[in-house]
């Protein structure tokens, strides 16, 4: 199978998709998006639940062997197709759109609830200069959010007022910036928010490494317990949490790579990106239980009782080890600003994705696309979660969207890729031409057999335990876990194989060259790698055997 015929009318045409302009540019854009909220609040609490120290070599083996070759593999079909995730697909083998479509969707459902993580944390962040929130950071939360929870859960649109301005703010700061495009907009903010919130943090784990209990913290952390290597538990949260944490597989990475100069070291690129996220990590954990470890000190418990991850974390457990430390008002903006950095960077790049399929399915401009996609998005976003229901509904969207969205799809776009179409060998040529980090056969049957096993798996044991709980998820209604769970997810599939059905419009970018103005490569030949040719001076301009 061919790629698409170029339109009669739109030959000579080049798309006008935008582009970084080096690989500098690309590589702190990567890594703000792979370095989010995540890396801070989830990577800690997972690392001490599940082996303390001796976690650290799953992780590293997860990294190795899934996180990296999958990075890889997006790397290669954005870069080669030069397309969104449902044209880079299309033009992969026509058929494969729906993975596109099936990531696009994913990333709207995931942008339309991260904005309110960002907005509580830019209002925390106001509210750590007097520590608002005073000795109960936990009724105050209930308060400000004034969320429902448990049984009461219900379709509710009253609005929180101070949630709804934040989420405005939120809203207009990601409309600026991706109006202003790839390089002035995404690079640009990437290129100062990622070094500002990494001396930010760093100033932050200072200063939490001499607060009295850190030391307690960090042996609490670090201390291996190796029995727990016996346990493939512990190894399927390693791989999980590299996964959610790295961005693959649900189309940033792909759609970045895109706008990637034809002479880019792919490889290396995601070597330092997929290093950089996890040294983050590592940090994050630092910080975290430096801090938790002076919280248990200061209350006379045990660590385990004051460890925990995600908004907890975040919004009630730092707001009391601020208030209880010495600088707390420093602690605090300095936490929270990093959330504010490091969410901000993640959510342009996840909006990204729904942006650029705009763009290419209808050949809008830049600042049309922007428009199209995220005044709706805004909208949307706002009135479901600046209400009383918000808190609920990012948490069963969360569950479902991670555990059944990006997993799902990342094991169904690895099996087509190795096992149907049969391309990882042109994708293996293609990032060998110009890669300073060769890969050989490893990459194939890290693509093709560990991540496979290890999402299959995942799926499957999250599946059991949510089937087998005592009770619903959250003791929600089991109404609002159906809807918003279990039809969110397998919707987004439908959706997305209907989105892949729909014919591209005469204008649209499929049919034009890139935005060089050089031809688009023709679709993976099965099972046949690309044959090197002196003449050719891009990984592009390589053909398999049988073209």
């Amino acid at each position: 199978m061919s790629a698409p015929s170029p339109s009669p009318a739109t030959t000579a045409s080049s798309a006008d998709r935008g582009a970084f302009t080096g690989r500098t540019a690309f590589i702190f854009a990567a890594i703000g998006s792979a370095v989010g909220l995540g890396n801070i609040w989830r990577f800690p609490a997972v690392a001490y639940e599940n082996g303390g120290g001796a976690f650290i070599l799953p992780y590293l083996i997860a990294l190795l062997s899934a996180g990296i070759p999958l990075l890889f593999l997006d790397y290669a079909i954005g870069h080669r197709w030069r397309g969104s995730a449902p044209m880079a697909w299309r033009r992969f083998r026509r058929w494969t759109e729906f993975i596109g479509w099936w990531q696009v969707l994913i990333a709207l459902i995931i942008a339309l609830y991260y904005a309110l993580i960002l907005a509580w944390a830019t209002n925390y962040t106001i509210f750590s200069f007097d520590q608002r929130w005073g000795d109960d950071a936990e009724g105050f939360f209930g308060e400000f959010t004034q969320a429902l929870g448990g049984a009461d859960v219900t379709l509710s649109f009253d609005v929180v007022p101070a949630v709804l301005i934040s989420m405005i703010v939120v809203w207009l700061a990601v409309i600026v910036v991706m109006a202003l495009g790839v390089q002035k907009g995404i690079s640009a903010s990437s290129v100062v928010f990622i070094p500002l919130l990494v001396l930010m943090f760093v100033i932050l784990v200072v200063r939490s490494l001499f607060l009295p209990g850190a030391i307690d913290g960090l042996d609490a952390l670090f201390k291996p317990n190796w029995g727990a290597l016996l346990d493939a538990k512990v190894w399927i949260a390693a791989y999980g949490q590299i996964f959610f944490s790295l961005s693959v597989a649900f189309g940033i990475m792909l759609t970045y790579s895109s706008y990637l100069k034809k002479k880019t070291d792919l490889t290396g690129s995601g070597l330092v990106v997929g290093f950089a996220n996890s040294s983050f990590e590592i940090l994050a954990g630092i910080g975290v239980f430096s801090a938790l470890g002076f919280m248990a000190q200061a209350q006379g418990v045990a660590i385990d009782e004051v460890v925990t991850d995600g908004v907890g974390l975040a919004f009630i457990a730092f707001p009391t080890i601020i208030s209880k430390a010495p600088a707390g008002a420093l602690i605090g903006v300095l936490f929270f600003g990093s959330l504010v950095l490091a969410g901000f960077t993640s959510l342009i790049s996840i909006v990204e994705v729904v942006i650029a399929a705009i763009q290419d399915k209808f050949g809008f401009a830049r600042i049309p696309a922007t428009l199209w996609v995220c005044l709706p998005l805004a909208v949307v976003s706002i009135v479901l979660f600046s209400t009383t229901m918000g808190l609920p509904l990012l948490d069963v969207l969360d569950k479902w969207v991670n555990e059944y969205g990006i997993v799902a799809a990342a094991l169904v776009s690895t099996i087509i890729v190795t096992y149907v179409v049969r391309g990882l060998p042109t994708l293996r040529d293609h990032l060998n031409v110009k890669g300073t980090f060769p890969i050989r056969t490893w990459w194939i049957v890290c693509v093709g057999g560990v991540a496979p096993i290890v999402l299959g798996a995942s799926l499957v044991l999250s599946t059991i335990d949510l089937l087998t709980a005592p009770t619903i998820y959250g003791e929600y209604p089991s109404w609002f876990v159906v809807v918003f769970g279990w039809l969110m997810a397998i919707g987004l599939l439908v959706i997305a194989i209907g989105l892949s059905l729909i014919p591209w419009p005469a204008g649209s970018n499929i049919y034009k060259d890139d935005s060089d103005g050089d031809p688009i490569a023709p679709a993976a030949v099965a099972g046949r790698g690309l044959v090197s040719t002196p003449e050719a001076t891009t990984p592009h301009e390589l053909r398999s055997a049988e073209w």
